[in-house]
């Protein structure tokens, strides 16, 4: 009972061990590829506010998979984010554009624009 009531408060206990196991993935990549994902982590918190931690958890799973693949073939970061790091980083974010704020507000326009045809 303890637990769910915790839970309420600082979200989910499965999130933080994802996130922990996230972290322990990264500090294992060789130098260079852990920089890029520090930016790219970086870049992500700023420009593509996830709401929903599972979502934004799952991103950068997705993302720590891609880099490490790269880092066991041998691929250069520019190999992986091509010569535009911005260009991928906001082509990778609209993968996820589930979890972000910005869609809740997009379907509630919908939903009003839809709503005003039916009240003209």
């Amino acid at each position: 009972m303890a637990a769910k009531w915790i839970e309420l408060v600082t979200g989910p206990f499965e999130d933080k061990r994802r996130w922990r196991r996230f972290k322990q993935r990264k500090a294992q990549l060789p130098a260079g590829y852990r920089t890029a994902m520090d930016g790219l982590e970086r870049y992500f918190m700023y420009a593509g506010p996830i709401a929903k931690g599972d979502v934004y958890i799952q991103m950068l799973e997705d993302l720590a998979d891609l880099i490490e693949r790269a880092a066991v073939d041998g691929t250069p970061i520019r190999g992986v984010v091509g010569e535009d790091p911005v260009e991928f980083a906001e082509a990778f974010i609209a993968n996820y554009a589930d979890g972000q704020w910005i869609d809740k507000e997009r379907r509630r326009l919908v939903d009003t624009i839809d709503r005003s045809e039916g009240e003209a």
